[in-house]
């Protein structure tokens, strides 16, 4: 939210704004703009006619006092992704979704977009390198790349977020069920997919991946007939110097990479069908992935010696465990690879979604699973016992359960940093535990 506000802050729009606890690094991102709020809360008196739009967040109750009050003064409020179409109705809209990989890809395209100096309007999950924020709304750029995330638009509307966009170009990358609190069954989950594909713009492009089986079915049995769909798949790779990867395409041609892991190289090749679609030449795409890293958390190198690598991934759905922790051992086969997940989302708390997790981290030899069961309570889920959580990641005798912060905090102290790969997994902050050789 507070980088929706920067830009059109940026952009020339009389913005304010209000929530009930403010942090780093919005903070002081917004204290620099000028918008930062007098005072954190909720103040119902600063809602009032004179508003043309009231953006609302995820995170805001339906009690909320300053939407009632706006509800009762006939305001105009918007969800978030009905805000972004509202802003680029006259536009190109590109959208990337599927169950993972989308802030990857979408990082990907705006970096190609940012080298070849062609710019676009964004919005993207995570921060990118060479870029200020994560949020772009100029009113003179006609072409908006948007990150399409399934998730409930706000408290106020339970459609997912895509829904609102109406492409004319779309990437999905594959289906893997999650949120299991908005989708209580995988075909609940999956349909989502089947109706994104009725709100495409007329004669829209859809690449999608035809290793996936689920996205296959979507595919398969789309009604729409004005639709163009594009399959991509993983390339094959092989290892060069200096850490990188060779990518080699179905014409014959090579480029390189300096990411790694077979998941981010099914990303590149989402993304460069993507790009060659919307009018990016290969051979630009190709060179400008060449000086691609990634986007924060997406597999972030947190250290590197010449003995030990560790990672950091946002990674907290079933399947972006396995091929994030797969990746990471094809990359680094003859080390010892240590993975620590941490149970935070609704899903991955949830006694009835964990059995999913069987064996996701088994590509690793040292698997550790932790959980705070503080955010059990906060959340009001059910408690979990360590033994039923081993059980639904095993069976394995590497796989070690820690709840508590000071066990955990001791753990990653101690890593042995001697020919070895750590990988840190959570879409959280491991309740702010942090390795002390990071220091």
């Amino acid at each position: 939210m507070h980088n929706l506000a920067l830009a059109l802050a940026d952009a020339g729009h009389q913005i304010s704004g209000s929530d009930d606890q403010i942090l780093e690094p919005s903070r002081s991102r917004l204290k620099q703009a000028g918008l930062l709020p007098k005072d954190e809360g909720w103040h119902s008196e600063r809602i009032t006619k004179k508003l043309d739009c009231v953006i609302l967040g995820m995170h805001a109750r339906p009690s909320n006092p300053e939407l009632i009050q706006a509800q009762e003064l006939g305001v105009k409020i918007q969800s978030y992704p009905e805000f972004l179409y509202t802003a680029t109705a006259n536009d190109r809209r590109i959208v990337i979704g599927g169950s993972h990989g989308k802030t990857t890809i979408t990082s990907m395209l705006l970096h190609a977009h940012k080298v070849i100096n062609d710019p676009v309007n964004f919005m993207v999950g995570a921060q990118l390198n060479g870029f200020d924020r994560m949020v772009q709304l100029d009113p003179n750029v006609h072409t908006a790349v948007f990150e399409g995330d399934e998730y409930l638009s706000s408290p106020l509307d339970h459609r997912p977020k895509f829904f609102w966009y109406q492409a004319h170009f779309t990437l999905l990358t594959g289906i893997a069920w999650d949120h299991i609190n908005v989708f209580p069954t995988e075909e609940n989950y999956i349909e989502q997919f089947d109706y994104y594909l009725e709100t495409l713009a007329p004669n829209a492009f859809v690449i999608w991946c035809k290793e996936d089986e689920h996205l296959a079915t979507v595919v398969r049995r789309s009604k729409r007939k004005d639709l163009t769909f594009i399959p991509y798949h993983t390339p094959v790779t092989t290892p060069a110097r200096d850490g990188q990867t060779i990518l080699k395409w179905d014409d014959g041609t090579e480029s390189i990479t300096p990411l790694i892991g077979t998941h981010n190289m099914q990303n590149v090749a989402g993304a460069r069908a993507l790009a060659a679609c919307t009018g990016i030449e290969e051979a630009d795409f190709d060179q400008a992935m060449g000086s691609f890293t990634g986007a924060a958390r997406r597999l972030e190198l947190l250290q590197e010696t010449e003995s030990f690598t560790a990672f950091r991934d946002f990674a907290h759905a079933p399947s972006k465990l396995r091929a994030t922790t797969g990746g990471v051992k094809d990359a680094f086969p003859n080390r010892h690879l240590t993975a620590v997940f941490e149970l935070h989302t609704f899903s991955s708390l949830n006694k009835d979604f964990l059995p999913t997790y069987r064996e996701a981290l088994a590509r690793a030899d040292e698997q550790v699973v932790y959980y705070d069961p503080e955010v059990l309570a906060h959340k009001q889920l059910d408690a979990l016992s360590p033994e039923f959580v081993a059980e639904c990641f095993g069976p394995s005798d590497r796989l070690r359960i820690i709840n508590s912060k000071s066990e955990l905090q001791a753990y990653l102290d101690s890593q042995n940093k001697s020919n070895s790969v750590l990988l840190l997994m959570s879409s959280g902050w491991f309740g702010k535990v942090r390795p002390k050789w990071l220091d």
